[in-house]
Parts: C-alpha cells; structure tokens; sequence
C-alpha cells in the first residue's frame, strides 16, 4: 500500500481517523486543509471569504494535484471531489476509501458549518450540500466504509479491513 487518502463530508472523521490509521499503519499523515492553509498563510473560513467559493476551489484543486506524497494517509477537504484533477492525482497516488455517514448522523455531528471552513454556495443547505457530494464521492472511492453508528475505533478497525481486503482480494 502506498498511501491511503480519506475523502467524505465534513465531519466524517477524516482527520482523526487519519491520525489513528497512520499510527496504525506506521505511516505519515498528512491533511490537504493544513496544506491549504500553509500555503494561503490563513485560515479556511478566511480563504473562503476572501477569494469566494469558487477560488477556494481552485487553490484546493492545485494543492491536491501537485501532491507528492509516500506511505501516507492523506485527509482530505470535504469539497476535494470537486476538482477533477486533484482527484485523479489523489486516485494515481494510493486508495481513496469514502467515509460514508447517513445524513442524520452528519447533521448532529456538525457544528457551525461557516467555522469549520465547510464549502456552502449562498442558499446552499447542509442537506443539499449531501445530496450534490454523495455521487462524487462514490464516483472516486475505490473503497466504502460505512461508518454509521460506530465509535472511532471500529471504524477504524473496518478502514483496515477494508483495505486488507482491497489489496489481497482472493484472501477471504
């Protein structure tokens, strides 16, 4: 396995599943919003209002397909599957595994969508915001991980398998 990336809504568990897996793994993380924010020297609410919706898209997409990465577990932004270059650059690179949660579940999981930097066009709901990335999601995933009503080390231990399963198919 040469890297894993980790793609789903905001409040999936990206990051913090991406910590523990890497430890796991024995493998770097690293967390393309860091990287985002690295680069623009601000925060992601702050990018979002200052170069609109469609420029934050943009820089993601150019941090996400110039990425170079080995023996990592990637994290992804929650809008990555909106840029088509960053996305296969990502695919070329390792496993996309899609943390998928039930919308319900989402919804109580997230706080204030603006402090988290939560990429939401002006009208735009949390429910539509679903609804328009699930397909994308499951458009780039090689792997789905359902993660509805599991705690963080389950999940954990189903990415695992899930991957186990991936690499070394005819080994039930």
């Amino acid at each position: 396995m040469n890297n894993v990336i980790l793609i789903g809504m905001p409040g999936a568990g990206k990051s913090t599943l991406g910590v523990l897996l890497a430890k796991t793994l024995g493998m770097t993380f690293l967390d393309t919003d860091l990287l985002i924010q690295q680069r623009e020297k601000a925060l992601l609410p702050a990018i979002i209002a200052q170069r609109g919706v469609d420029g934050f898209l943009e820089v993601e997409g150019q941090v996400c397909a110039g990425l170079h990465a080995q023996n990592a577990v990637i994290a992804t932004g929650g809008s990555v599957v909106y840029q088509p270059e960053g996305m296969a650059n990502l695919r070329a690179l390792g496993t996309v595994v899609y943390l998928k949660w039930g919308y319900r579940t989402l919804s109580r999981r997230l706080g204030n969508l603006k402090n988290r930097g939560v990429v939401l066009r002006p009208g735009q709901t949390l429910r539509m915001l679903y609804d328009e990335r699930v397909p994308l999601y499951e458009k780039y995933a090689h792997l789905t991980v359902d993660c509805g009503r599991q705690d963080i080390e389950h999940t954990l231990q189903r990415v695992l398998q899930a991957l186990k399963k991936f690499e070394n198919p005819s080994k039930e």
